[in-house]
């Protein structure tokens, strides 16, 4: 008998490309044997997967601005999706953490009262890690779960440093790559006079949402030398501020007086348009100054774009230096003009690398081998529960 797994998640395709995670779990899952209802948001389309159960009880839940209204819309969307799911012999409930929200908490007493089994994916580490935020409801977060899933072992650590005792109950799970999702553009020159790029020009991309930790303020520092090398270079930067203004990036462009060489598109990026802005770009940036799991990196990679990154923890346990990307000193302005002066420089080194990326993706991080994982950590409840 197949094991049934219902994947919750309300956010689907709202403000990000979340939607492509879930359909990939989804996806993986099914071909290793489980049965998957995804239960999500009317504004999230149907990937037409085969063999997934598609429902979209959470209705219009983004379409009001009063929060009043959307709870009520998120609480009626949770029970007919936990009723729908149980009924239908769901026995494991999926569910995906981004931050502290005592909606998540309601669906797990939900779950709980359905008698299902909770596994949970956390995104956000930075949320659940924090001593200071060690409150009733992280304990309960923890204590209603069976299972907790992290995307590598610098995350685990981040969580286990303050809370010793989950150690056994939290499983590494990679983040897959985009590649069942996305469409390659092959014409850089059409895709770079769509978004109004000389085509002549070296351009150096930063894409999704603008945070402080994601370090654009130290790029911008980098790009008078950058630009001292390579006058013609331009620097896309394609997103939308996050809990960040993006007026002291403004500040800071003007004080360098490189505005010639920057190109803002300081918006939500729909879909449709990403695969221009990734076709555009010689190089993608990623200066961030902490981080535990980049979907920009693994979409960079799945889109074959050679990456210069931070050397951190987290992407050093996907990334290897001047083979699958090119790594800089965390925070040091130096370092990254250097590497991205360097990597302009050389690019029969680029395209190597923006290839060996591009295996690393096919061959470690296939949702297949993910939903194999996952599966077991299924498996490994269900052994706990029988003992």
């Amino acid at each position: 008998m197949k094991m049934k797994v219902a994947i919750i998640d309300h956010l689907g395709a709202h403000g990000s490309s979340h939607h492509f995670y879930l359909f990939g779990q989804a996806k993986g899952l099914i071909e290793n044997g489980v049965n998957v209802s995804l239960y999500t948001n009317s504004y999230t389309s149907n990937p037409g997967i085969k063999d997934l159960a598609f429902y979209q009880f959470y209705q219009n839940i983004f379409s009001n601005t009063s929060k009043l209204i959307v709870a009520m819309r998120y609480f009626i969307g949770s029970i007919k999706s936990h009723i729908h799911a149980r009924v239908n012999s769901c026995s494991i409930f999926h569910y995906h953490l981004f931050g502290y929200s005592v909606l998540v908490l309601f669906n797990m007493i939900l779950a709980k009262l359905l008698f299902g089994k909770i596994v949970l994916t956390i995104h956000d580490v930075r949320s659940f890690s924090n001593h200071k935020t060690s409150s009733i409801y992280t304990r309960l977060i923890y204590f209603l779960s069976d299972s907790i899933l992290t995307h590598n072992r610098f995350s685990k650590k981040e969580i286990v440093q303050f809370h010793q005792s989950l150690n056994n109950k939290i499983k590494i799970i990679p983040h897959g790559n985009y590649l069942p999702f996305i469409n390659i553009q092959e014409n850089q020159e059409e895709s770079r006079i769509k978004l109004g790029i000389g085509l002549d020009k070296p351009v150096l991309l930063f894409f999704g949402m603008i945070k402080k930790v994601k370090g654009l303020d130290l790029l911008l520092s980098a790009m008078p030398k950058v630009i001292k090398n390579n006058p013609e270079v331009i620097l896309l930067v394609a997103g939308k501020p996050w809990k960040d203004d993006f007026s002291t990036y403004q500040d800071i462009i003007n004080k360098l007086q490189i505005s010639n060489n920057c190109i803002l598109h300081i918006k939500f990026i729909s879909y449709e348009d990403v695969e221009h802005y990734y076709c555009a770009a010689d190089i993608v940036v990623l200066p961030y100054s902490k981080i535990y799991q980049s979907g920009v990196l693994m979409m960079s990679l799945s889109y074959c774009k050679p990456v210069v990154l931070s050397d951190l923890e987290s992407f050093k346990e996907i990334v290897t230096d001047k083979k699958s990307g090119l790594f800089f000193k965390s925070g040091n302005i130096s370092s990254l003009s250097e590497v991205i002066n360097n990597a302009l420089d050389s690019t029969d080194v680029l395209v190597k690398i923006q290839l060996q990326g591009l295996d690393l993706m096919k061959s470690k991080y296939s949702w297949s081998k993910i939903g194999e994982q996952t599966r077991d950590a299924y498996r490994k409840i269900d052994y706990f529960y029988k003992k």
